[in-house]
């Protein structure tokens, strides 16, 4: 390979999504010296628009809360589900877990462009529409190479260490060969943006809403207003679900809404002015999350699954415990990557993992719909969706798969 120019950095972190913008906004604000690298120009389309609560605590963290607060996002309280005549909801201000109540359903590339205004404010480099297109981490230094996709120019970056939050460009994954197939079955999940039109349904704009197929309880639908009045609107179902339906995608997203009359109702005046999307496959993981000279965030590690929308408080979560970790290395500190980062933030992606395959399995989903469930465990359930799955003094976070499975037997037989 010929000779490029090389430079030198502290620290550079892949990807300016919250991931990403959150770390380096946090390693910034403790002095080190950060390089943002993004391939696209932001603003830019990516899905995940409902965040839970605990996101916010990272937001705050980063010093960003005013900023996304005075942006004009929709409130959210929290998650309501929809089977049938059936319907339920929960709170996020009222949960087991101390923390923030409520959160915000946001288009992300608004708040993802936001959350990265906010870090180059304090003092965060970025560079757009750079590629790196192969590393080197076979010597003490880790080195990028980096191309620049406006003119082609390529350059080198030798750095002390580097953190991956290109979500599902998955940079490091795909280079250093950490990909390892996801144990979920691969679905296929299709969506666009509507004005909804949902005035006089009963449609709670401050809550998102996860409906559930009314005959295929493991296809469901989610819907997530926005401060516009616009909405994101999406099905979730296993691939061999969209054999025999029409192949236009519009097409498709409307027969299955057509076929579950609780959505129906709320989107029966929507105006469906954006052509549908689809994404499938996307379940991922890997081999290890850290290794010498970098570490993994959020969807560049693992994405479970869109049905709780723990993608986005992941990838927070993740990037707060990493810049944590790397500022005491930095400083001088012995660190253990795996008994420090990767097994704690394993154990919370775990407890989602749980609640996923109840929902799939129709457990979850049989608790979540049981009309004559205690308060307190409904606290409990909440603070899980609220995005508070670390917490190991709520017993379902500390013991996910016996709870639930006695939970689940318990509305089965009542």
């Amino acid at each position: 390979m010929k000779s490029l120019e090389v430079e030198q950095r502290q620290v550079v972190v892949i990807g300016a999504g919250p991931s990403g913008a959150i770390a380096a906004t946090l390693l910034k604000r403790q002095g080190h010296d950060v390089l943002l690298l993004e391939r696209q120009r932001f603003p830019r389309f990516s899905i995940g628009e409902s965040l839970l609560s605990h996101c916010l605590d990272f937001v705050e963290e980063a010093g960003m809360l005013e900023a996304v607060r005075a942006a004009g996002f929709q409130t959210k309280h929290g998650a309501a589900f929809g089977w049938g005549e059936r319907y339920t909801e929960f709170d996020f201000r009222d949960t087991f877990t101390p923390g923030q109540g409520s959160t915000y359903q946001v288009v992300r590339a608004d708040f993802d462009k936001l959350l990265a205004d906010q870090a180059e404010l304090q003092g965060v480099e970025i560079r757009y529409e750079e590629e790196i297109f192969a590393v080197d981490f076979s010597q003490a230094q880790p080195i990028l190479s980096v191309r620049r996709l406006a003119d082609a120019h390529e350059y080198q970056v030798q750095c002390t260490f580097v953190l991956d939050g290109s979500g599902y460009g998955r940079v490091l994954p795909r280079l250093l060969d950490l990909d390892t197939p996801s144990s979920f079955p691969v679905r296929k999940a299709l969506f666009t943006h509507v004005e909804d039109r949902s005035a006089g349904t009963g449609f709670d704009r401050e809550k998102i809403l996860i409906t559930t197929h009314p005959t295929l309880r493991d296809v469901w639908f989610w819907t997530i207003p926005f401060s516009n009045g616009r909405c994101s609107v999406g099905v979730v179902a296993d691939a061999q679900r969209y054999d025999g339906r029409p192949e236009d995608l519009d097409q498709c997203l409307q027969q299955f809404i057509a076929e579950t009359p609780s959505l129906h109702k709320v989107l029966k005046n929507a105006v469906w002015d954006t052509p549908a999307r689809t994404i499938g496959g996307y379940s991922a993981n890997v081999k290890a999350l850290h290794g010498p000279g970098f570490a993994l965030l959020g969807n560049a590690a693992e994405f479970l699954d869109p049905v709780f929308s723990s993608g986005v408080t992941i990838a927070m979560r993740s990037a707060s415990m990493a810049a944590g970790l790397l500022h005491r290395q930095l400083s001088g500190e012995q660190v253990d990557w795996q008994n420090e980062f990767a097994v704690p933030l394993k154990r919370g992606v775990d407890t989602f993992r749980v609640y996923v395959e109840g929902w799939y399995d129709g457990s979850f989903q049989d608790v979540i719909f049981f009309e004559k469930s205690q308060p307190e465990i409904r606290r409990m359930i909440s603070s899980i969706l609220a995005g508070y799955a670390w917490d190991a003094n709520n017993p379902y976070v500390a013991e996910p798969k016996r709870r639930l499975r006695v939970l689940a037997e318990l509305c089965a037989s009542a």
